[in-house]
């Protein structure tokens, strides 16, 4: 397996790299078949922030799952404990749910609340005086290619990348969420075939979001 460790506004000392290294082992216990693990050092500078100025992010791929986790603490050694604490429960997740699969067993899905809540407000828009940015922003991306895009005199970027995915159901988008650690996953649902957004509300509560046209709604409710 690949060890890949890089720092941000930090440099790495050679003692968190024979230690983040040796402690890798446990994911190769539990994963034999992850290929990469990356880890990230981020040092933040702000000293209000001390007991939180070190953060460790780990992410391992094998074959086409990727696996993430980050933990925060004082020291970058006590955060990437917490970080690999939080990654193997991840790990064994994932190998229980294979498992249960190649037994024939069915997942129990998480319980959902599908209520809608309130979005965040809406990014602005771009400038529609500068025609160089609607061009970028609308321009066709391939898969993988990404573009950022500065509003006008603002300091907001807006970055939009191009990501292929197989249609997937709720129930396997819960557990891509849990996988990477995010609060929110975006797939395109294979039931409906809608753009969709399931999202982490609180405890054991889920919430997703499904986007469609008026026109396609009118002819599916035909």
């Amino acid at each position: 397996m690949d060890i890949v460790i890089t720092g941000r506004h930090t440099q790495i000392r050679q003692k968190f790299r024979d230690v983040a290294e040796s402690k890798m082992n446990r994911v190769t216990a539990i994963a034999p078949d992850a290929q990469r693990v990356q880890i990230v050092l981020t040092h933040e500078g702000n000293p209000r922030q001390a007991d939180s100025a070190k953060r460790v992010e780990l992410t391992v791929i094998a074959g086409k799952t990727v696996i993430r986790a980050e933990a925060s603490s004082a020291d970058e050694f006590s955060a990437l404990d917490l970080a690999l604490d939080k990654l193997t429960l991840r790990l064994r997740r994932a190998r229980d749910r294979r498992k249960n699969h190649r037994r024939g067993l069915e997942h129990v899905p998480m319980p959902m609340d599908v209520e809608p809540e309130q979005l965040p407000e809406r990014v602005q828009a771009p400038n529609p005086d500068n025609s160089a940015q609607l061009d970028a922003m609308a321009s066709d991306l391939g898969p993988g290619e990404s573009v950022e895009v500065q509003v006008g005199d603002t300091p907001i970027v807006i970055r939009r990348k191009l990501h292929i995915a197989d249609p997937m159901s709720i129930d396997e988008a819960l557990y891509e969420m849990e996988l990477i650690g995010h609060d929110f996953f975006l797939f395109v649902n294979k039931e409906t075939g809608r753009p969709s957004v399931v999202y982490h509300r609180h405890g054991w509560s889920y919430g997703v979001f499904e986007i469609d046209t008026a026109d396609h709604a009118k002819q599916a409710g035909k």
